[in-house]
């Protein structure tokens, strides 16, 4: 079983699974496949989108499962 963390790269997250892209795209996330959005942490990403990290973090660990 997969867990993530808020300090994983994003380009990481989406390859951990295939579950998880469409996660971050229903957030307001629909920056995945710019190159800079690779090598931003999930923790940076939440901060730029107003999101809290703890809060995602947790809902895609209970989806991995």
């Amino acid at each position: 079983m997969a867990q993530i963390n808020k300090d994983m790269l994003i380009g990481e997250l989406i390859r951990v699974d295939e579950r998880i892209a469409p996660v971050l795209m229903s957030v307001g996330m629909h920056c995945l496949g710019c190159p800079s959005s690779q090598g931003e942490s999930l923790e940076e990403a939440c901060m730029v989108h107003g999101l809290n990290v703890n809060e995602l973090v947790d809902n895609i660990n209970a989806i991995l499962a």
